[in-house]
């Protein structure tokens, strides 16, 4: 158990900083959506995050593997709280959009960061189990966030369930703190990052891929589907309010319950990770979780949509851990930070594209025939990835003992 003190406090910090924004992603789209009455305003938060990453990202990972991976996620956790503690004091649409923007920049240095320090710090037969962990506990800020988010709306307003995720983002930091370094190496050095640094970089990314061409078989296909999805959130609460016509209550409400299949898919996911392939957490989970979209997206009240939305957290538990586990194992850690950042911005540049694509055609069609096309979309992507991962032949890049450090 000792080996597991320092995985489970960056657990702990990580999944407070959670909560905060999921108390914080209630706020902001209902305080967009009653500022403009906008769907496409409502969209527009959920873009701000992919044009954030298409303008770093290019040079993000060459910084993020070159320096101290806890220093950087703590001077990015207090950046993103100074910044979030100024939104409730702004009252211009693009103010906030602007200053959201600089947020999300900051934030596009935390996830490759913390995806080195995680693969550094937990060992390899361990990660299934901590990313399952992480799930559950993200699963549980899920559960508690818009619950209490609506609670606090109703009481207080959106102001204050935005000055707590800037207090979460501080209190994460000092949990992150406490954690030991994984790589001192890198003190002291301090290679300048040029245009020349930035390509070579790239041709080493390039180089990775086309000798890894089964794990980016499995990465574009996961991702294909996930980032159908990602477009599909853009338009959850549009769909709620305004073709079930229930009220910003229910909304709360319904993301909240959704909590409870969530956080039992990931307590499942991880008591039995030892029980359960690696593959099936990637695939059957990816298939279950499209399945869960089509089936919120075909719901008709509040009921068959709640029921719709449990199903689909419970399997997207079981999702994240499997992608989660499955990159850890078979990224070099050396170079983690520069493909995860790559791969984030072209994901960026995607997930653009397809919430522009599922806008427009919300407003010029059926907003609910739209979505469900793309969620059958998103299942398809689904389905090839389950079959990829079920190659017997393949079975090596899922076995829990690979070590890439």
């Amino acid at each position: 158990m000792k080996s597991w003190k320092n995985p489970l406090l960056l657990i702990a910090g990580i999944g407070i900083s959670h909560l905060g924004n999921w108390i914080y992603l209630i706020a902001i789209n209902l305080s967009i959506l009653n500022l403009t009455g906008s769907a496409a305003a409502v969209a527009g938060l959920y873009m701000i995050r992919p044009m954030a990453v298409l303008l770093t990202n290019t040079w993000s990972g060459s910084i993020i593997d070159r320096v101290n991976k806890r220093k950087l996620m703590i001077l990015v956790d207090v950046i993103r709280g100074i910044f979030v503690l100024c939104i409730p004091f702004l009252e211009s649409l693009w103010a906030i959009y602007s200053l959201l923007f600089l947020i999300n920049i900051a934030s596009s240095f935390f996830g490759p960061s913390s995806s080195v320090y995680i693969t550094k710090l937990v060992p390899a037969e361990n990660r299934k189990r901590f990313n399952s962990l992480m799930s559950m506990i993200s699963s549980g800020a899920f559960l508690v966030g818009p619950a209490l988010s609506g609670f606090l709306i109703i009481l207080v307003g959106t102001k204050l369930c935005i000055i707590i995720n800037a207090i979460t983002f501080f209190i994460c930091a000092i949990f992150i703190s406490l954690l030991p370094d994984v790589d001192e190496k890198t003190e002291g050095k301090r290679e300048k990052i040029n245009w020349r640094t930035l390509i070579h970089d790239w041709l080493v990314i390039r180089d990775f891929a086309k000798s890894a061409k089964y794990f980016i078989t499995v990465y574009i296909l996961f991702q294909s589907a996930m980032l159908v999805g990602f477009a599909l959130d853009s338009q959850e609460a549009t769909f709620i309010k305004q073709h079930l016509q229930l009220s910003d209550q229910d909304y709360g409400w319904i993301v909240s319950i959704t909590g409870l299949g969530a956080l039992a898919g990931g307590s499942v996911a991880a008591f039995a990770a030892k029980k359960i392939q690696l593959r099936l957490y990637l695939g059957v989970g990816m298939l279950l979780t499209a399945v869960g979209y089509v089936l919120f997206y075909g719901s008709f009240n509040f009921l068959s949509a709640t029921l719709a939305f449990v199903f689909l957290g419970f399997f997207m538990a079981f999702a994240n851990t499997g992608y989660q586990t499955f990159f850890q194992n078979n990224v070099p850690v050396e170079l983690m930070g520069r493909f995860g950042s790559m791969a984030e911005m072209i994901q960026g540049l995607i997930q653009i594209g397809l919430t522009l694509l599922l806008g427009l055609t919300a407003d010029w069609f059926s907003l609910q025939t739209v979505c469900i096309i793309f969620s059958i979309v998103s299942t398809v992507f689904a389905g090839f990835l389950l079959a990829s991962v079920l190659l017997p032949a393949k079975s090596k890049y899922f076995e829990e003992n690979i070590n890439v450090n």
